[in-house]
């Protein structure tokens, strides 16, 4: 037995003075569902005991505050907040975000494992525990070109990592159900740990396929009939709520007392002015609660659910033995959280933190935006008849419908179609010059004039831009590259705003209020360019993931989800 293990033991006995006790709390227990009055006794980081407690170096009285285990978001990319790992921590641990699961595939796809290992080494100081899951689709297909691709080998490197729980989603469901045999060899690494899913739309003996690979969650479900059929087969169904990703609403009806285990919340992909509006995690939690949740089991599956489904030790709920990660909530309906600790220590409190942002400088992530030399005549649109295939956006979502539509032609090249809402889309491979472009259409922007563009392009991180012109996306992509990654709205050639990413193309190192600014006053001038989607950027930046259904735009041309290849 440890010296540690014995220190605790004492504590929880009443034998030994506690490093602190929180007194008069109501404490939320996430395994029975009710609520119980008692003071929490932690040590060295960990609880030792709930009950009646006096003898510590610290007490601090909750004064009848409700006390909740610290918040598990199940699946983010941290990298879609544009902010660096310091500033995205101050960004979600006020809310009560104590841990965090990522697989980090959004700065891989860019930097490979160096990406990787910069958000690691930035991770360790800071008061936020990130458990890393090793990135199975980088790049995500064989459709589009990314920075680096991380292969057989590097999996096998990153499973036997510290804090590495398995495999990140399996994005390339086509690979798994036709049998691929390097997906398949990465799962089969995996086996004994969690591998997590990704099966948008993927149903019958398709995702029997898929699952009987050894596929384990699925956070894809866009409609409730889609998630109780992947809940039938045994998934961990997780249910997102991001900034461009909205699904509680339609599938929260499916959770009941018989299945609640098997039901967790995750964000995917929440943007820093949303995180520094409404939160993160914890913004879900609070939606499910309004809708009729219990705030208890709304509680418990953004802690217990997600720590049981990763098989996370010690971490999920308020019990002797567990991590000190917790949460001091004032009202339990409206989650208002006024204290967060992690491992004991105070890190937030009042919606402020209590930590400085660490800073880990690393020159080889900076410069990433490589692009070949091109001029306006390149970015033509051939036609090749009088109809075309067309991306419509559909909002709130990320997926996309293909239609075909009757194109506007001007001297032999397709031309947008404003009146109709029918923009030219380009995606432009920026990380080896090769010179590769995209060209397609798009509808559901609404833009009227001018162009946004952005080097967040999920998953490769290719240059997206939209606009009415060869002109203005033109000028678009020449800011880009000037600023070597970041947003732009431009307007009859010039730079109305813009947001500076010179972290591999997709981080800013400014605080995350001043990124939170100029995410808004992007997002303003794509309004007053007449775009009507909310969050545009974000909705630009899916546009380019070959991945859910059902039309795409990749550096080497449009692309066919549903048969997974390209369509001339």
């Amino acid at each position: 037995m440890t010296a540690r293990t014995k220190t605790l033991i004492l504590v929880a006995r009443g034998e030994s003075p506690a490093d602190l006790i929180l007194k008069n709390a109501r404490i939320v227990n996430v395994f029975t569902g009710q609520v119980e009055k008692g003071d929490v006794a932690i040590v060295d980081g960990q609880i030792a005991g709930l009950g009646d407690y006096s003898l510590s170096k610290q007490i601090i009285d909750l004064e009848g505050c409700f006390l909740a285990p610290g918040l598990i978001d199940g699946h983010t990319h941290l990298e879609s907040s544009l902010l660096d790992v310091g500033e995205y921590a101050r960004a979600v641990v006020p809310h009560g975000t104590a841990a965090i699961v990522t697989d980090l595939h959004e700065i891989a796809n860019v930097s490979g494992l160096a990406g990787i290992s910069y958000v690691l080494n930035c991770a360790k100081h800071l008061p936020l525990d990130l458990f890393l899951m090793a990135p199975s689709c980088v790049p995500a297909t064989h459709l589009e070109n990314a920075g680096a691709s991380i292969g057989v080998d590097e999996i096998r490197r990153l499973l036997r990592s510290k804090n590495c729980l398995g495999l990140g989603e399996m994005m390339n469901y086509p690979g798994v159900i036709f049998g691929d045999e390097t997906v398949l060899a990465k799962i089969d690494l995996a086996q004994g740990k969690i591998i997590d899913g990704h099966a948008p739309g993927v149903t019958g003996k398709n995702l029997n396929a898929y699952i009987s690979a050894g596929i384990m969650s699925d956070h894809e479900s866009v409609t409730l009939k889609e998630a109780e059929e992947k809940l039938k087969l045994g998934l961990q169904v997780m249910i997102r709520e991001g900034s461009s990703e909205k699904n509680l609403e339609a599938l929260l009806p499916l959770v009941n007392e018989k299945n609640v285990h098997k039901f967790c919340f995750v964000v995917d992909d929440r943007s820093c002015a949303d995180l520094l509006k409404d939160g993160d995690i914890d913004a879900v939690v609070r939606k499910a609660i309004r809708k009729g949740l219990d705030p208890v089991t709304a509680i418990r599956l953004a802690t217990l659910n997600t720590a049981e489904y990763f098989n996370i030790p010690r971490l999920g709920a308020v019990a002797p033995g567990y991590l000190a990660n917790l949460i001091v909530i004032r009202d339990l309906a409206a989650l208002s959280i006024e204290k967060v600790f992690h491992r004991g220590k105070l890190v937030a409190e009042g919606g402020k933190p209590l930590f400085a942002p660490w800073q880990y400088t690393d020159a080889g992530l900076t410069h990433s935006v490589n692009i070949k030399s091109f001029k306006r005549e390149d970015l033509k649109l051939k036609a090749r008849g009088e109809t075309y295939p067309i991306i419509e956006v559909v909002p709130g979502q990320i997926i996309t419908r293909h239609k075909t539509v009757q194109v506007s032609i001007q001297d032999g090249f397709i031309v947008p179609d404003i009146e109709r809402d029918i923009l030219k889309l380009v995606v432009m491979e920026r990380h080896h010059a090769t010179g590769n472009i995209g060209r397609g259409l798009v509808s559901g922007f609404g833009l009227k004039q001018g162009a946004l563009a952005s080097s967040v392009a999920h998953d490769s991180h290719n240059i997206v831009a939209v606009g009415t012109s060869d002109e203005e996306i033109l000028a678009a992509i020449w800011a880009i590259e000037k600023m070597q990654g970041g947003l732009v709205a431009v307007s009859q050639g010039k730079v109305l705003a813009s947001l500076p990413l010179p972290i591999a193309g997709l981080l800013s190192p400014d605080p995350l209020e001043k990124v939170a600014a100029q995410v808004e006053s992007l997002e303003r001038c794509a309004h007053d360019l007449g775009s009507h989607v909310p969050a545009a950027f974000a909705a630009l930046s899916f546009l380019a993931l070959p991945v859910i259904p059902e039309l795409r735009l990749t550096d080497l041309g449009l692309v066919d989800v549903k048969e997974f290849k390209l369509i001339s």
